[in-house]
């Protein structure tokens, strides 16, 4: 034999909105710890942006300057400093595109959330149906 729910329509409605409120702050969290865990991806691939920018502008500035003086001693250092800029230039650009292509990868939006949210928001509409 089944027990039946002594409780009251206004006790029922109150337990669904503490209920309801309570989920909402759990995805709320899940969705914080979401976009935490994109932040940090995406804000190392930003790094790899800078030291690549940094990488290429220091090798521009050493190298280049004592490879046009090493290349000076064989062909003109006109030549030499074209050369050692294209080659430390190419290097930087490998840099820089490897970050961005890794960035581009990156989805920001928080799916784990979305995909809960959207099975409570199933949940909540079979239980008034």
């Amino acid at each position: 034999m089944q027990e039946k729910d002594e409780r009251s329509i206004g006790e029922l409605f109150a337990q669904l909105s503490r209920e309801t409120t309570e989920l909402f702050r759990h995805e709320v969290q899940l969705a914080k710890a979401e976009m935490s865990q994109k932040a940090s991806r995406v804000g190392k691939n930003v790094g790899f942006l800078v030291v690549g920018g940094v990488v290429a502008y220091t090798g521009v500035l050493a190298l280049v300057a004592a490879g046009i003086i090493l290349l000076g001693q064989v062909i003109p250092y006109w030549l030499s400093a074209g050369i050692i800029g294209l080659v430390i230039a190419i290097i930087g650009l490998f840099l820089v595109v490897k970050g961005a292509n890794t960035l581009r990868q990156e989805d920001p939006a928080p799916r784990e959330t979305v995909e809960t949210l959207k099975e409570d928001s199933q949940w909540l509409k079979n239980q008034k149906g």
